[in-house]
């Protein structure tokens, strides 16, 4: 029988996820599946080998105590996805199961795990935003003591980025390390995994969007993720 990934279902960019895996990457014993709120199938969960938690809207801030009212606020938020996802992220932890966090993916990883978010970066910052459809690109530096390091072998890269919020410095979760910050003045928070691995499922969280990387086939911060991500996968319960 095939391992699924489950891939938590976004109202932007869905099809980046799913394309960002190729046909020599899930071989004969990995497949897809999609996760969503709007069908709410959580009866697939259980079928999961593993989950990429996306990209999208910001996270209601009922779930970290945010402030109600902030610049860019959505209209609306979108509860039911952010309860959903965390049906499938406390799924994952019971049953030790690998788990990607992409942009969002990371911001509600550090949520539920007991972290806050900075709800707006500010109109002066002009690093991560999105400009128009094109991505913003800068620098991240990498942990050397970090899951990220091993797996990527770089202590510093490129990235995309498209993103208003971000992991509150004072308020990160106790549980959580942080393995790379931005290059720039700011040194946003760029990615986290578990402090201590004992015990612990695959966890790797990161700010940028590694499925749309220009050079998602060759930079390390993209394919070597993958990479590394569907080797958790095959070599989980061995």
């Amino acid at each position: 029988m095939k391992k699924k990934i489950g891939i938590s279902y976004t109202t932007t960019n869905y099809h980046n996820y799913w394309n960002w895996f190729t046909p020599e990457d899930l071989g004969q014993d990995i497949e897809l599946i999609q996760l969503s709120f709007l069908e709410n199938n959580d009866h697939d969960i259980s079928e999961c080998s593993a989950f990429i938690l996306t990209g999208g809207i910001d996270i209601d801030t009922d779930l970290y105590n945010g402030d109600i009212d902030y610049e860019h606020k959505p209209e609306l938020f979108q509860t039911e996805r952010d309860l959903f996802e965390k049906k499938i992220y406390e799924y994952a932890k019971v049953h030790h199961l690998p788990v990607l966090g992409i942009c969002r993916g990371l911001q509600l990883v550090n949520v539920l795990e007991g972290g806050k978010l900075v709800q707006d970066l500010g109109e002066e910052n002009e690093v991560h935003k999105k400009s128009g459809d094109e991505d913003k690109q800068h620098l991240v530096h990498i942990a050397e003591d970090s899951l990220l390091f091993n797996i990527s072998q770089v202590h510093e890269g490129m990235v995309n980025s498209a993103h208003h919020q971000a992991i509150d410095e004072d308020e990160i979760a106790p549980t959580l390390l942080v393995n790379a910050r931005s290059g720039t003045n700011d040194r946003t928070i760029e990615g986290i995994e578990y402090k201590d691995k004992n015990d612990k499922p695959y966890l790797l969280c990161v700010q940028w969007h590694p499925e749309r990387m220009p050079d998602k086939e060759e930079s390390p911060l993209s394919l070597q993720l993958k990479q590394s991500f569907l080797n958790a996968i095959r070599t989980q319960h061995e």
